[in-house]
């Protein structure tokens, strides 16, 4: 069960048929909105499109940049690659950080006692970075799979405080450094960079909403200082070459002992309630909101890490918000401003933005830039145009601490847009633009979001019960991240050509040989290439036929064309992306995928990082 499956489970909506506004019948793939399905930044004679050239670095790209011939899906238990290129396995769930681990074992899933010494569990977001001569990578560990995990117990509950702390040390972050040898890539076990951090590790809070009173517990009675980083989706890397690690569906991890307790107002909108997803509140009662109310609020933030530093604290920086952050992807204004864009990925959420109210210079303290500045939230015409809405205690009536710790409750009160869940951003490194993958949205237009905010169709998001995705894309007014005006168009509406029609067969560069569903992760090479990750139905039938396993694409922005590179186990999601140094390999995780991938018939699944190479050891992005 995904988690925003889990999430309706336990947090059903009233369905709704009060529309604020309809889109306009009989809209064509190639018209709809007057023209904001300009898939490559040539398309000038459609509207919008007319008005973007200029804002691009790019114009003069060929349109034909694929180092690679695309493709056909799949619907097996491995990962395939174009010919001319090799993949193999850099780390699975469980392989050794620490010497004095103990050796995988399928029937256990694991030594609980050194599972916090190993690769842990579902990669997700990852950055790579050098440090002094030795490459590091930075990777998340987003959710355990506890009958994978813990194959002793019925259905994967915990039975004991050791199951508890089995999947709390399974989840979190893993600081590894990686080495290329004549026999591949592999990960220097015991070198002094190496670390994991998890579901008991001291973090700071830091920030507007640090040390305010809804972030007090008998614990902590400074509200500064917490335990753990739960769920742990997207990344980000800083200027200054910190790792941004993303707290996603914290809420499943929070639950309640006392069925008789009546849950604060604020955690519906927030999706936390009396059961929770892994039972912690059982074996440890941190996690029993009716014990510790305020714990919950102490999470669903970004956290900034320091990679070579295995000593230092990670921090939790609440000016960015609290929400179910899906990655932070940091931008520089013209005048050295640090710009942080960031999706809720929750169906009917919003999109955000974090202007510093400082400027970065390179070798100045970077102590304070995340903690001082202004939360933003987007607002999407129709007309192609937007701005970003400021969070302030002036425009929202709340006070600042409070805008930081319930940020979706302030979004919704300057009137932000719904989105159709807003998953990964990126920045095009050659061109003053972003994206933001949309992956899907089954109540677009059905019913409201957790706080009651109506979901109607709207420009970005311009179907109803939307089981495809889209990709949209912003270009800033003045060719600058800092301003809150900005001109858009979709980039792609994923659909299904050969078996829908209209609005649900996608925008026109798709077709019948690289359509796709729900892209999620994205990230831009230095070529100023997209990278698409896709996570979503995977059964190859009905309005998903022809689409197979999931998969990775590239996306080129001047063109528009979209062609498939990679595909993944049948089961598992394509999650995660990062070069080496040198650009010559390319490093992705596959995360939840089935047996027997990649250990053969008869053993557990396991998460991993594989590394792609070109045969000719020239470069990928």
């Amino acid at each position: 069960m995904s988690w925003d499956e889990w999430d309706e489970l336990v947090r059903p909506t009233d369905e709704t048929t009060e529309f604020d506004r309809i889109v306009e019948a009989g809209l064509s793939r190639r018209g709809f909105l007057g023209g904001l399905v300009a898939f490559g930044s040539g398309a000038a004679a459609m509207g919008v499109g007319a008005n973007l050239l200029g804002s691009t670095s790019v114009q003069a790209l060929e349109s034909d940049r694929f180092a690679f011939q695309p493709i056909s899906i799949a619907t097996d238990s491995t990962v395939h690659v174009p010919d001319g290129y090799t993949w193999d396995i850099l780390v699975k769930w469980g392989d050794k950080l620490f010497s004095d681990a103990t050796d995988f074992d399928h029937g256990t899933g694991g030594d609980p006692a050194t599972s916090d010494r190993v690769f842990g569990e579902n990669t997700d977001g990852m950055e790579l970075f050098v440090i002094g001569d030795k490459q590091v990578i930075a990777v998340n560990h987003e959710y355990a799979n506890p009958k994978i995990n813990l194959p002793h117990t019925e259905e994967g509950k915990p039975q004991s405080v050791e199951d508890v702390q089995k999947l709390q040390n399974l989840q979190g972050v893993a600081v590894m450094e990686v080495i290329e040898r004549e026999d591949g890539w592999q990960v220097v076990v015991d070198s002094p960079l190496n670390r994991r951090i998890t579901h008991n590790t001291p973090m700071k809070l830091s920030g507007p909403a640090a040390g305010h009173d809804l972030l007090k517990t008998a614990a902590d009675q400074t509200g500064t200082k917490s335990l753990g980083t739960f769920n742990n989706c997207g990344a980000g890397k800083t200027p200054w070459g910190t790792y941004l690690t993303c707290e996603e569906n914290f809420n499943g991890y929070f639950g309640s002992s006392d069925e008789s307790f009546q849950v604060p107002e604020d955690f519906k909108r927030y999706g936390i309630g009396l059961e929770s997803r892994y039972d912690y509140q059982k074996f440890d009662e941190r996690f029993d909101i009716s014990k510790n109310v305020n714990e919950p609020r102490r999470a669903g933030y970004i956290v900034e890490i320091d990679p070579g530093d295995p000593a230092s604290i990670p921090v939790k920086r609440t000016a960015l918000g609290r929400f179910k952050h899906e990655n932070a992807a940091c931008a520089l204004a013209r005048d050295g401003r640090v710009i942080v864009y960031m999706g809720d990925d929750e169906r009917g959420e919003f999109l955000y933005k974090f202007v510093s109210d400082d400027v970065y210079t390179p070798g100045a303290s970077t102590a304070s830039l995340l903690d001082k500045g202004t939360l933003h939230v987007a607002k999407f015409n129709d007309d192609g145009t937007g701005e970003w809405l400021a969070l302030t205690e002036e425009t929202t009536g709340m006070p600042l601490p409070e805008i930081c710790i319930y940020s979706r409750m302030a979004a919704s009160k300057v009137g932000a847009t719904t989105m159709d869940r807003p998953e990964w951003v990126a920045v095009n490194p050659v061109a003053i633009e972003a994206y933001c993958a949309l992956t899907n949205n089954k109540n677009r237009g059905i019913k409201p979001n957790a706080g009651g905010d109506a979901t109607p169709v709207n420009g970005p998001n311009p179907r109803e019960e939307n089981h495809y995705g889209q990709i949209v894309r912003w270009y800033p007014e003045n060719d600058d991240h800092v301003d809150p005006k900005f001109k858009w168009d979709l980039f792609v509406m994923a659909g299904n050509p050969d078996v829908k029609e209209g609005l649900y067969a996608g925008s026109e560069n798709i077709n019948s040989g690289n359509m796709f569903n729900s892209p999620d992760g994205m990230m831009f090479d230095t070529t100023g290439l997209l990278w698409i990750q896709t996570d979503g139905n995977d059964k190859n039938e009905e309005d998903f036929a022809g689409m197979g396993n999931n998969q990775m694409l590239v996306g080129d922005p001047v063109s528009g064309c979209i062609e498939r590179f990679m595909t993944v186990p049948f089961g598992a999601e394509v999650t995660g992306i990062t070069w080496s140094a040198d650009k010559r390999t390319l490093f992705v995780g596959i995360q939840h995928p089935k047996a027997p991938f990649p250990d053969g018939d008869g053993k557990l699944a396991r998460s991993s990082i594989v590394a792609v190479k070109r045969a000719d050891d020239a470069k990928i992005g």
